[in-house]
Protein backbone atom coordinates (compact mmCIF):
# COMPACT_ATOMS: atom_id res chain seq x y z
CA UNK A 1 0.00 0.00 0.00
CA UNK A 2 1.53 3.09 -1.42
CA UNK A 3 1.97 6.33 1.11
CA UNK A 4 -0.41 8.16 -0.94
CA UNK A 5 -3.48 5.36 -0.65
CA UNK A 6 -2.83 5.03 3.36
CA UNK A 7 -3.27 9.33 3.28
CA UNK A 8 -6.62 9.04 1.47
CA UNK A 9 -8.05 6.40 3.65
CA UNK A 10 -6.94 8.23 6.79
CA UNK A 11 -8.40 11.18 5.38
CA UNK A 12 -11.94 9.10 4.27
CA UNK A 13 -12.08 7.88 8.02
CA UNK A 14 -11.39 11.26 9.49
CA UNK A 15 -14.00 13.09 7.19
CA UNK A 16 -16.55 10.45 7.25
CA UNK A 17 -16.44 10.63 11.16
CA UNK A 18 -16.84 14.62 11.80
CA UNK A 19 -17.48 17.18 9.87
CA UNK A 20 -15.10 18.70 8.57
CA UNK A 21 -16.90 22.40 7.70
CA UNK A 22 -16.58 25.57 10.46
CA UNK A 23 -19.61 26.01 12.70
CA UNK A 24 -20.87 29.97 12.14
CA UNK A 25 -20.81 31.41 15.65
CA UNK A 26 -23.56 34.14 16.19
CA UNK A 27 -24.04 36.82 18.57
CA UNK A 28 -26.77 36.73 20.86
CA UNK A 29 -28.61 40.43 21.69
CA UNK A 30 -30.85 40.57 23.83
CA UNK A 31 -33.72 39.95 22.14
CA UNK A 32 -35.26 43.35 21.87
CA UNK A 33 -31.84 44.30 19.59
CA UNK A 34 -32.70 40.84 17.52
CA UNK A 35 -36.16 41.78 16.75
CA UNK A 36 -37.81 44.71 15.81
CA UNK A 37 -41.05 43.65 14.56
CA UNK A 38 -44.24 46.53 14.47
CA UNK A 39 -46.71 45.73 17.04
CA UNK A 40 -50.08 45.15 15.62
CA UNK A 41 -53.54 44.90 17.87
CA UNK A 42 -54.72 40.95 18.28
CA UNK A 43 -58.30 41.61 19.99
CA UNK A 44 -60.38 40.42 17.07
CA UNK A 45 -58.34 37.97 15.86
CA UNK A 46 -60.34 35.33 13.71
CA UNK A 47 -58.16 32.50 12.27
CA UNK A 48 -55.67 31.53 15.05
CA UNK A 49 -52.24 29.98 14.42
CA UNK A 50 -50.79 28.27 17.28
CA UNK A 51 -47.19 27.65 17.69
CA UNK A 52 -45.71 24.22 17.99
CA UNK A 53 -42.29 23.47 18.81
CA UNK A 54 -40.40 19.73 18.18
CA UNK A 55 -41.32 18.33 21.16
CA UNK A 56 -43.16 15.20 22.83
CA UNK A 57 -45.28 17.67 25.09
CA UNK A 58 -46.95 18.87 21.98
CA UNK A 59 -48.06 15.42 20.58
CA UNK A 60 -51.58 16.39 22.62
CA UNK A 61 -51.82 19.60 20.91
CA UNK A 62 -52.05 17.93 17.66
CA UNK A 63 -54.70 15.69 18.76
CA UNK A 64 -56.48 18.52 20.22
CA UNK A 65 -56.81 19.73 16.90
CA UNK A 66 -58.39 16.57 15.37
CA UNK A 67 -54.67 14.60 14.29
CA UNK A 68 -54.37 17.63 11.73
CA UNK A 69 -52.57 20.75 11.02
CA UNK A 70 -56.35 22.28 10.44
CA UNK A 71 -59.10 22.25 13.08
CA UNK A 72 -61.32 19.15 12.21
CA UNK A 73 -64.84 18.94 13.34
CA UNK A 74 -65.24 17.22 16.38
CA UNK A 75 -61.92 17.94 17.60
CA UNK A 76 -61.42 19.18 20.70
CA UNK A 77 -60.48 22.78 19.78
CA UNK A 78 -63.70 22.76 17.92
CA UNK A 79 -65.92 21.66 20.49
CA UNK A 80 -64.16 24.41 22.33
CA UNK A 81 -65.26 26.85 19.74
CA UNK A 82 -61.53 27.53 18.37
CA UNK A 83 -60.49 27.55 14.47
CA UNK A 84 -56.55 26.90 14.80
CA UNK A 85 -53.41 26.61 12.09
CA UNK A 86 -50.68 24.76 13.95
CA UNK A 87 -47.57 25.92 12.87
CA UNK A 88 -44.33 24.41 13.95
CA UNK A 89 -41.37 26.86 14.42
CA UNK A 90 -38.52 26.13 16.29
CA UNK A 91 -36.82 29.19 16.05
CA UNK A 92 -37.66 31.50 18.62
CA UNK A 93 -37.04 34.69 16.94
CA UNK A 94 -39.51 33.78 14.52
CA UNK A 95 -42.05 33.02 16.51
CA UNK A 96 -41.72 36.11 18.35
CA UNK A 97 -42.50 38.36 15.23
CA UNK A 98 -45.33 36.76 14.22
CA UNK A 99 -46.51 36.97 18.10
CA UNK A 100 -45.56 41.04 17.86
CA UNK A 101 -46.98 41.33 13.96
CA UNK A 102 -50.48 39.42 15.31
CA UNK A 103 -49.57 36.88 13.28
CA UNK A 104 -50.66 34.60 16.23
CA UNK A 105 -51.82 35.56 19.66
CA UNK A 106 -49.57 32.66 20.86
CA UNK A 107 -45.75 31.86 22.26
CA UNK A 108 -44.55 28.47 22.53
CA UNK A 109 -41.54 27.88 24.32
CA UNK A 110 -39.71 26.97 27.93
CA UNK A 111 -40.12 29.06 31.04
CA UNK A 112 -36.68 30.45 29.55
CA UNK A 113 -37.29 31.73 26.13
CA UNK A 114 -40.77 33.21 27.51
CA UNK A 115 -38.69 35.07 30.32
CA UNK A 116 -35.96 36.14 27.45
CA UNK A 117 -39.17 37.84 25.35
CA UNK A 118 -40.81 39.39 28.17
CA UNK A 119 -38.44 42.64 27.96
CA UNK A 120 -39.66 43.04 24.68
CA UNK A 121 -43.47 42.70 24.91
CA UNK A 122 -43.78 44.05 27.61
CA UNK A 123 -42.92 47.28 26.26
CA UNK A 124 -46.56 47.27 25.26
CA UNK A 125 -49.48 46.87 27.02
CA UNK A 126 -50.94 45.07 23.54
CA UNK A 127 -47.80 42.31 23.81
CA UNK A 128 -47.56 41.73 27.61
CA UNK A 129 -46.97 37.90 28.51
CA UNK A 130 -49.59 36.23 30.03
CA UNK A 131 -48.40 32.50 30.91
CA UNK A 132 -51.69 30.25 31.00
CA UNK A 133 -50.53 26.59 30.81
CA UNK A 134 -47.63 24.54 31.39
CA UNK A 135 -47.18 21.14 29.22
CA UNK A 136 -44.55 19.22 30.60
CA UNK A 137 -41.38 18.81 32.10
CA UNK A 138 -38.24 17.82 30.56
CA UNK A 139 -37.65 14.09 32.14
CA UNK A 140 -34.73 12.98 29.50
CA UNK A 141 -34.81 14.41 26.45
CA UNK A 142 -32.57 17.61 27.04
CA UNK A 143 -28.35 17.20 28.15
CA UNK A 144 -25.46 18.42 28.64
CA UNK A 145 -22.43 16.41 27.00
CA UNK A 146 -18.71 17.19 28.33
CA UNK A 147 -15.02 16.39 26.92
CA UNK A 148 -12.63 14.20 29.24
CA UNK A 149 -11.71 16.00 32.25
CA UNK A 150 -14.65 17.55 33.34
CA UNK A 151 -16.25 15.35 36.39
CA UNK A 152 -18.53 17.84 38.09
CA UNK A 153 -20.55 21.00 37.18
CA UNK A 154 -17.71 22.94 38.89
CA UNK A 155 -15.25 21.64 36.60
CA UNK A 156 -17.21 23.98 33.97
CA UNK A 157 -14.96 26.73 34.76
CA UNK A 158 -13.22 28.86 32.58
CA UNK A 159 -14.62 26.16 30.18
CA UNK A 160 -16.27 27.01 26.37
CA UNK A 161 -19.81 25.71 26.06
CA UNK A 162 -22.07 25.63 23.23
CA UNK A 163 -25.11 26.77 22.62
CA UNK A 164 -28.16 27.65 20.82
CA UNK A 165 -28.93 31.10 21.08
CA UNK A 166 -32.77 31.82 22.30
CA UNK A 167 -33.14 28.34 22.57
CA UNK A 168 -34.38 25.62 25.34
CA UNK A 169 -31.04 25.35 26.69
CA UNK A 170 -30.30 28.29 28.21
CA UNK A 171 -31.62 28.45 31.42
CA UNK A 172 -30.48 24.29 31.78
CA UNK A 173 -26.92 26.09 31.96
CA UNK A 174 -27.69 28.74 33.94
CA UNK A 175 -29.47 26.66 36.93
CA UNK A 176 -26.07 23.87 36.32
CA UNK A 177 -23.48 26.61 36.75
CA UNK A 178 -25.78 28.56 39.97
CA UNK A 179 -26.07 25.17 41.90
CA UNK A 180 -22.11 24.50 41.12
CA UNK A 181 -21.44 28.00 43.07
CA UNK A 182 -20.80 29.48 39.39
CA UNK A 183 -22.42 31.94 37.14
CA UNK A 184 -22.64 32.32 33.57
CA UNK A 185 -19.78 35.11 33.82
CA UNK A 186 -16.89 31.59 34.65
CA UNK A 187 -17.62 30.05 31.35
CA UNK A 188 -16.97 31.18 27.81
CA UNK A 189 -20.32 30.91 25.63
CA UNK A 190 -20.44 30.51 22.06
CA UNK A 191 -23.57 30.70 20.48
CA UNK A 192 -24.99 28.28 17.54
CA UNK A 193 -28.34 29.24 15.29
CA UNK A 194 -29.71 26.07 15.68
CA UNK A 195 -30.66 23.26 18.00
CA UNK A 196 -30.50 20.30 15.47
CA UNK A 197 -30.51 19.29 11.55
CA UNK A 198 -27.87 22.12 10.40
CA UNK A 199 -24.12 22.43 10.31
CA UNK A 200 -24.98 25.03 13.11
CA UNK A 201 -25.95 23.29 15.79
CA UNK A 202 -24.35 22.70 19.56
CA UNK A 203 -23.48 19.05 18.36
CA UNK A 204 -21.48 20.11 14.88
CA UNK A 205 -19.48 22.73 17.63
CA UNK A 206 -18.80 20.01 20.02
CA UNK A 207 -16.45 18.57 17.63
CA UNK A 208 -14.26 21.63 17.52
CA UNK A 209 -11.39 21.58 19.62
CA UNK A 210 -11.68 24.61 21.88
CA UNK A 211 -15.25 23.68 22.77
CA UNK A 212 -15.33 21.55 26.52
CA UNK A 213 -19.01 21.03 26.36
CA UNK A 214 -22.38 21.41 25.08
CA UNK A 215 -26.53 21.76 25.68
CA UNK A 216 -28.07 19.16 23.00
CA UNK A 217 -31.21 17.38 23.09
CA UNK A 218 -30.81 13.78 23.88
CA UNK A 219 -30.64 12.00 20.17
CA UNK A 220 -27.39 13.68 19.41
CA UNK A 221 -25.49 13.56 23.24
CA UNK A 222 -26.46 10.00 22.62
CA UNK A 223 -24.66 10.08 18.98
CA UNK A 224 -21.64 12.09 20.74
CA UNK A 225 -20.88 9.80 23.70
CA UNK A 226 -21.40 6.08 21.99
CA UNK A 227 -24.88 5.70 23.05
CA UNK A 228 -24.91 7.06 26.40
CA UNK A 229 -21.93 5.68 27.81
CA UNK A 230 -17.89 7.06 27.21
CA UNK A 231 -17.28 8.19 23.13
CA UNK A 232 -15.43 5.71 21.37
CA UNK A 233 -14.22 8.40 18.64
CA UNK A 234 -15.89 6.07 16.06
CA UNK A 235 -19.05 7.02 13.99
CA UNK A 236 -20.41 10.58 15.29
CA UNK A 237 -19.32 10.71 18.73
CA UNK A 238 -16.34 12.06 20.15
CA UNK A 239 -13.23 10.08 22.52
CA UNK A 240 -14.26 10.44 26.28
CA UNK A 241 -17.66 12.65 25.43
CA UNK A 242 -20.02 11.76 28.27
CA UNK A 243 -23.34 12.95 29.23
CA UNK A 244 -22.63 14.77 32.53
CA UNK A 245 -26.06 15.80 33.15
CA UNK A 246 -29.81 15.19 31.50
CA UNK A 247 -32.89 16.02 32.38
CA UNK A 248 -33.83 12.98 33.17
CA UNK A 249 -31.66 13.42 36.70
CA UNK A 250 -32.83 17.58 36.93
CA UNK A 251 -36.26 17.03 36.00
CA UNK A 252 -37.70 20.12 37.50
CA UNK A 253 -35.32 22.49 35.14
CA UNK A 254 -37.19 23.01 31.68
CA UNK A 255 -40.53 23.69 32.21
CA UNK A 256 -42.66 23.63 28.72
CA UNK A 257 -45.18 26.53 28.31
CA UNK A 258 -47.83 28.56 26.48
CA UNK A 259 -48.40 32.42 26.45
CA UNK A 260 -50.49 34.98 25.41
CA UNK A 261 -51.01 38.13 24.63
CA UNK A 262 -52.71 40.44 26.69
CA UNK A 263 -55.18 42.26 24.41
CA UNK A 264 -56.20 39.01 23.08
CA UNK A 265 -56.73 37.50 26.65
CA UNK A 266 -58.83 40.27 27.61
CA UNK A 267 -61.15 40.17 24.33
CA UNK A 268 -60.88 36.65 24.47
CA UNK A 269 -60.82 35.24 28.03
CA UNK A 270 -62.99 32.43 27.19
CA UNK A 271 -61.67 31.09 24.75
CA UNK A 272 -58.30 31.04 26.17
CA UNK A 273 -60.36 29.46 29.13
CA UNK A 274 -61.56 26.86 26.38
CA UNK A 275 -58.11 26.62 24.96
CA UNK A 276 -56.58 25.38 28.22
CA UNK A 277 -59.57 22.98 28.91
CA UNK A 278 -59.18 21.57 25.34
CA UNK A 279 -55.34 20.61 26.03
CA UNK A 280 -55.99 19.00 29.33
CA UNK A 281 -58.12 16.34 28.01
CA UNK A 282 -55.87 15.81 25.05
CA UNK A 283 -53.54 15.21 27.35
CA UNK A 284 -55.21 12.66 29.29
CA UNK A 285 -56.88 10.82 26.21
CA UNK A 286 -53.02 10.57 24.67
CA UNK A 287 -51.91 9.29 27.80
CA UNK A 288 -54.89 6.73 27.89
CA UNK A 289 -53.84 5.92 24.22
CA UNK A 290 -50.23 5.00 24.92
CA UNK A 291 -51.66 3.08 27.70
CA UNK A 292 -54.37 1.11 25.49
CA UNK A 293 -52.40 1.00 22.27
CA UNK A 294 -52.52 -2.83 21.10
CA UNK A 295 -56.08 -2.80 22.42
CA UNK A 296 -57.21 0.66 20.40
CA UNK A 297 -54.78 0.17 17.50
CA UNK A 298 -56.49 2.15 15.22
CA UNK A 299 -56.58 5.29 17.22
CA UNK A 300 -53.26 5.16 18.26
CA UNK A 301 -51.77 4.51 14.87
CA UNK A 302 -53.64 7.72 13.73
CA UNK A 303 -52.81 9.51 16.64
CA UNK A 304 -48.91 9.04 16.97
CA UNK A 305 -48.64 9.37 12.84
CA UNK A 306 -50.63 12.16 12.74
CA UNK A 307 -47.99 13.78 15.38
CA UNK A 308 -44.83 12.63 13.79
CA UNK A 309 -45.70 14.05 10.28
CA UNK A 310 -46.65 17.38 12.23
CA UNK A 311 -43.73 17.53 14.48
CA UNK A 312 -41.14 15.07 12.46
CA UNK A 313 -42.43 15.97 8.80
CA UNK A 314 -43.09 12.22 8.19
CA UNK A 315 -45.76 9.90 9.26
CA UNK A 316 -42.93 6.58 9.36
CA UNK A 317 -40.80 8.81 11.98
CA UNK A 318 -43.55 6.97 14.73
CA UNK A 319 -40.03 5.33 17.06
CA UNK A 320 -38.85 8.59 17.37
CA UNK A 321 -41.94 10.20 18.48
CA UNK A 322 -42.70 7.78 20.98
CA UNK A 323 -39.22 8.60 22.29
CA UNK A 324 -39.82 12.42 22.75
CA UNK A 325 -43.20 11.43 24.00
CA UNK A 326 -41.12 9.25 26.94
CA UNK A 327 -38.97 12.13 27.67
CA UNK A 328 -42.01 14.43 28.76
CA UNK A 329 -43.21 14.37 32.10
CA UNK A 330 -46.72 15.61 31.66
CA UNK A 331 -47.94 18.55 34.41
CA UNK A 332 -52.04 18.07 33.78
CA UNK A 333 -54.43 19.38 35.69
CA UNK A 334 -52.78 19.04 39.19
CA UNK A 335 -49.09 20.29 38.07
CA UNK A 336 -51.02 23.25 36.47
CA UNK A 337 -52.95 24.25 39.80
CA UNK A 338 -49.41 23.48 41.66
CA UNK A 339 -46.73 25.43 39.30
CA UNK A 340 -49.34 28.48 39.38
CA UNK A 341 -50.58 29.07 42.39
CA UNK A 342 -48.68 27.02 44.71
CA UNK A 343 -46.55 29.58 46.20
CA UNK A 344 -44.21 26.94 48.72
CA UNK A 345 -43.59 24.95 45.30
CA UNK A 346 -39.34 25.61 44.84
CA UNK A 347 -40.37 25.02 41.28
CA UNK A 348 -43.04 26.81 40.89
CA UNK A 349 -43.99 29.33 38.18
CA UNK A 350 -43.05 32.99 40.18
CA UNK A 351 -39.43 30.77 41.81
CA UNK A 352 -38.36 29.78 37.77
CA UNK A 353 -39.57 33.11 36.63
CA UNK A 354 -36.88 34.70 39.71
CA UNK A 355 -34.21 32.61 39.20
CA UNK A 356 -34.15 32.66 35.37
CA UNK A 357 -33.94 35.81 35.10
CA UNK A 358 -31.30 37.04 37.34
CA UNK A 359 -29.39 34.59 35.21
CA UNK A 360 -29.94 36.36 32.02
CA UNK A 361 -29.29 39.17 33.51
CA UNK A 362 -25.70 38.04 34.05
CA UNK A 363 -25.30 36.94 30.79
CA UNK A 364 -26.61 40.26 29.31
CA UNK A 365 -29.71 38.88 27.92
CA UNK A 366 -32.11 40.81 29.93
CA UNK A 367 -31.12 44.29 31.20
CA UNK A 368 -33.33 44.25 34.12
CA UNK A 369 -36.04 41.98 35.95
CA UNK A 370 -39.37 42.09 34.18
CA UNK A 371 -43.12 40.94 35.23
CA UNK A 372 -44.50 37.87 33.89
CA UNK A 373 -48.21 37.31 34.40
CA UNK A 374 -49.54 34.16 35.70
CA UNK A 375 -52.82 32.90 34.23
CA UNK A 376 -56.26 34.36 35.36
CA UNK A 377 -58.11 31.08 34.85
CA UNK A 378 -61.34 29.25 36.39
CA UNK A 379 -59.54 26.48 37.63
CA UNK A 380 -62.71 24.72 39.08
CA UNK A 381 -64.50 25.32 35.66
CA UNK A 382 -61.16 23.40 33.91
CA UNK A 383 -61.93 20.45 35.80
CA UNK A 384 -65.12 19.07 33.80
CA UNK A 385 -64.32 16.01 31.76
CA UNK A 386 -61.31 15.13 33.68
CA UNK A 387 -60.05 12.15 35.18
CA UNK A 388 -56.79 13.13 37.47
CA UNK A 389 -57.77 15.59 39.58
CA UNK A 390 -58.27 13.85 42.74
CA UNK A 391 -56.62 15.51 46.13
CA UNK A 392 -55.59 19.07 43.78
CA UNK A 393 -56.14 21.95 46.55
CA UNK A 394 -57.84 24.69 44.55
CA UNK A 395 -57.64 28.31 44.93
CA UNK A 396 -60.30 30.04 46.84
CA UNK A 397 -60.36 32.67 44.24
CA UNK A 398 -61.45 32.43 40.96
CA UNK A 399 -58.31 34.21 39.47
CA UNK A 400 -60.21 35.13 36.37
CA UNK A 401 -63.11 36.63 37.85
CA UNK A 402 -60.65 38.61 39.99
CA UNK A 403 -58.35 40.06 37.05
CA UNK A 404 -61.67 41.14 35.32
CA UNK A 405 -63.21 42.93 38.37
CA UNK A 406 -60.09 44.52 39.17
CA UNK A 407 -59.12 45.53 35.94
CA UNK A 408 -62.86 47.07 35.63
CA UNK A 409 -62.31 49.41 39.29
CA UNK A 410 -58.78 50.49 37.59
CA UNK A 411 -60.20 51.76 34.41
CA UNK A 412 -62.81 53.60 36.25
CA UNK A 413 -61.00 54.81 38.83
CA UNK A 414 -62.73 53.34 41.78
CA UNK A 415 -60.08 50.83 43.48
CA UNK A 416 -60.93 52.85 46.36
CA UNK A 417 -64.13 52.13 46.36
CA UNK A 418 -65.17 49.09 48.23
CA UNK A 419 -61.68 49.69 49.86
CA UNK A 420 -61.91 48.59 53.72
CA UNK A 421 -58.29 48.80 54.67
CA UNK A 422 -54.90 50.65 52.98
CA UNK A 423 -51.64 51.32 53.91
CA UNK A 424 -48.29 51.90 51.48
CA UNK A 425 -44.79 51.30 51.44
CA UNK A 426 -41.83 53.22 49.90
CA UNK A 427 -39.03 52.60 48.19
CA UNK A 428 -35.51 54.24 47.18
CA UNK A 429 -35.05 55.48 43.15
CA UNK A 430 -33.97 52.26 41.63
CA UNK A 431 -34.73 49.95 44.05
CA UNK A 432 -36.32 46.68 42.55
CA UNK A 433 -36.01 44.36 45.73
CA UNK A 434 -38.01 43.98 48.82
CA UNK A 435 -36.46 42.27 51.74
CA UNK A 436 -37.72 41.22 55.14
CA UNK A 437 -35.67 43.07 57.06
CA UNK A 438 -36.96 46.40 55.29
CA UNK A 439 -40.82 45.29 55.09
CA UNK A 440 -41.05 42.63 57.63
CA UNK A 441 -43.82 44.89 59.74
CA UNK A 442 -45.91 46.10 56.61
CA UNK A 443 -45.34 41.61 55.63
CA UNK A 444 -46.72 40.64 58.70
CA UNK A 445 -49.60 43.62 58.46
CA UNK A 446 -50.73 42.37 54.95
CA UNK A 447 -50.59 38.26 56.75
CA UNK A 448 -52.76 39.26 59.74
CA UNK A 449 -55.39 41.31 57.56
CA UNK A 450 -55.10 38.16 54.99
CA UNK A 451 -55.93 35.90 57.75
CA UNK A 452 -58.62 37.91 59.14
CA UNK A 453 -60.54 38.72 55.89
CA UNK A 454 -59.97 35.63 53.77
CA UNK A 455 -62.91 36.76 51.56
CA UNK A 456 -61.41 40.11 50.63
CA UNK A 457 -58.98 40.59 47.33
CA UNK A 458 -56.04 42.65 48.63
CA UNK A 459 -54.44 44.76 45.63
CA UNK A 460 -50.70 45.16 45.43
CA UNK A 461 -50.82 48.52 43.56
CA UNK A 462 -47.42 49.82 42.66
CA UNK A 463 -46.81 53.58 41.81
CA UNK A 464 -43.51 55.21 40.01
CA UNK A 465 -41.71 58.66 40.09
CA UNK A 466 -43.27 61.10 37.64
CA UNK A 467 -40.22 63.59 37.47
CA UNK A 468 -38.89 62.01 34.63
CA UNK A 469 -42.21 61.61 32.19
CA UNK A 470 -42.50 65.93 33.51
CA UNK A 471 -39.01 67.03 32.45
CA UNK A 472 -39.18 64.83 29.29
CA UNK A 473 -42.48 66.96 28.36
CA UNK A 474 -40.41 70.08 29.52
CA UNK A 475 -38.06 69.55 26.89
CA UNK A 476 -40.48 69.12 23.92
CA UNK A 477 -39.96 65.94 23.65
CA UNK A 478 -42.91 64.25 21.10
CA UNK A 479 -46.05 62.39 22.33
CA UNK A 480 -44.58 58.99 21.19
CA UNK A 481 -41.53 59.47 23.23
CA UNK A 482 -43.75 60.68 25.54
CA UNK A 483 -46.32 57.68 25.70
CA UNK A 484 -42.85 54.97 25.56
CA UNK A 485 -42.07 57.06 29.00
CA UNK A 486 -45.53 56.78 30.53
CA UNK A 487 -45.48 52.90 29.55
CA UNK A 488 -42.16 52.56 31.09
CA UNK A 489 -43.16 53.50 34.16
CA UNK A 490 -46.29 51.55 34.03
CA UNK A 491 -44.27 48.20 33.15
CA UNK A 492 -41.65 48.98 36.04
CA UNK A 493 -44.57 49.92 38.64
CA UNK A 494 -46.16 47.04 37.90
CA UNK A 495 -42.75 44.96 38.16
CA UNK A 496 -42.43 46.48 41.92
CA UNK A 497 -45.48 45.05 42.79
CA UNK A 498 -44.83 42.07 41.71
CA UNK A 499 -41.77 42.00 43.58
CA UNK A 500 -43.60 43.20 46.72
CA UNK A 501 -45.82 40.05 46.30
CA UNK A 502 -43.02 37.73 45.87
CA UNK A 503 -40.94 39.02 48.72
CA UNK A 504 -44.44 39.12 50.91
CA UNK A 505 -45.30 35.22 50.13
CA UNK A 506 -41.54 34.01 50.72
CA UNK A 507 -41.63 35.89 53.98
CA UNK A 508 -44.93 34.30 54.66
CA UNK A 509 -43.74 30.97 53.85
CA UNK A 510 -40.47 31.39 56.45
CA UNK A 511 -43.29 32.08 58.74
CA UNK A 512 -44.87 29.43 58.35
CA UNK A 513 -47.80 30.84 57.05
CA UNK A 514 -49.89 29.56 54.03
CA UNK A 515 -50.95 32.74 51.68
CA UNK A 516 -53.74 32.05 49.07
CA UNK A 517 -52.02 33.79 46.16
CA UNK A 518 -55.47 33.80 44.30
CA UNK A 519 -56.50 36.10 46.93
CA UNK A 520 -53.96 39.11 45.52
CA UNK A 521 -54.24 41.01 42.41
CA UNK A 522 -51.10 42.92 41.18
CA UNK A 523 -51.55 46.33 39.81
CA UNK A 524 -49.19 48.85 38.04
CA UNK A 525 -50.79 52.44 37.70
CA UNK A 526 -47.29 53.72 36.31
CA UNK A 527 -47.79 57.79 37.22
CA UNK A 528 -51.01 57.77 36.83
CA UNK A 529 -51.76 58.64 40.67
CA UNK A 530 -49.41 60.17 41.55
CA UNK A 531 -49.02 61.21 45.57
CA UNK A 532 -48.32 64.86 44.45
CA UNK A 533 -52.00 64.74 42.29
CA UNK A 534 -52.96 65.47 38.83
CA UNK A 535 -52.14 68.76 37.34
CA UNK A 536 -55.29 68.56 34.46
CA UNK A 537 -53.71 65.16 32.41
CA UNK A 538 -50.47 64.77 33.70
CA UNK A 539 -48.83 64.46 37.22
CA UNK A 540 -48.21 67.63 39.18
CA UNK A 541 -44.51 68.34 39.67
CA UNK A 542 -43.31 67.58 43.45
CA UNK A 543 -42.37 70.47 44.93
CA UNK A 544 -40.13 68.73 47.83
CA UNK A 545 -37.74 66.07 47.71
CA UNK A 546 -40.20 64.58 50.29
CA UNK A 547 -42.99 64.95 47.75
CA UNK A 548 -40.68 63.03 45.49
CA UNK A 549 -39.74 60.38 47.42
CA UNK A 550 -43.65 59.79 48.49
CA UNK A 551 -44.70 58.95 44.90
CA UNK A 552 -41.96 55.55 45.01
CA UNK A 553 -44.45 53.29 46.86
CA UNK A 554 -46.42 50.30 46.85
CA UNK A 555 -49.99 50.30 47.99
CA UNK A 556 -51.51 47.53 50.23
CA UNK A 557 -55.76 47.89 49.61
CA UNK A 558 -57.98 45.64 51.09
CA UNK A 559 -61.34 45.07 49.07
CA UNK A 560 -64.70 44.03 50.06
CA UNK A 561 -65.98 42.07 47.02
CA UNK A 562 -69.01 40.31 48.74
CA UNK A 563 -71.11 42.05 45.93
CA UNK A 564 -69.20 39.83 43.25
CA UNK A 565 -70.50 36.84 44.71
CA UNK A 566 -68.50 34.60 41.52
CA UNK A 567 -65.33 35.71 42.72
CA UNK A 568 -64.72 33.80 45.60
CA UNK A 569 -65.42 30.03 46.48
CA UNK A 570 -65.50 29.53 50.01
CA UNK A 571 -63.65 26.98 51.10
Amino acid sequence: MTRRTIILLVLIVIFSTHPVFAVQYISSPPLGKAVSTTVKSCADIKNIQLPLITWGGDIPTVFANGNNVTTQKGSLFDKEGLGVQLKREDVFTRQLEAYLACQSPFLRGTMGMINMAAEVTNKDPRTKLNVVYQLTWSAGGDAMVVKDGIARPEDLKGKTIAVQAYGPHVDYLGKILKDAGLSMKDVTIKWVSDLTGTDNTPMAAFYEKGIAAAMVIIPDALALTSGGNIGTGSEDSVKGAKILLSTKTANRVIADVYAVRSDFLEANRDKVQGFVHALLLAEEEVKNLFKSREARAADYQKMIQSAATVLLDSPQAVKDTEAMYADAEFAGFKGNVKFFTDFKYPRGFDQLTGEIQTAFISLGLMSAKTALIPPALDYRGLQEGLTDISGVELPRFDSAKVATVVTKKQQQGTLSEGALYSFEVYFEPNQNTFTADLYSEAFKKVIDLASTYGGAIITIEGHSDPLGYLKKKKEGESEILLSRVRQSAKNLSLTRANAVRDSLMGFAVKQGVTLDASQFAVVGHGIGKPSSGLCGDDPCAPKTKQEWLNNMRVEFRIIQVEAEESVFNPL
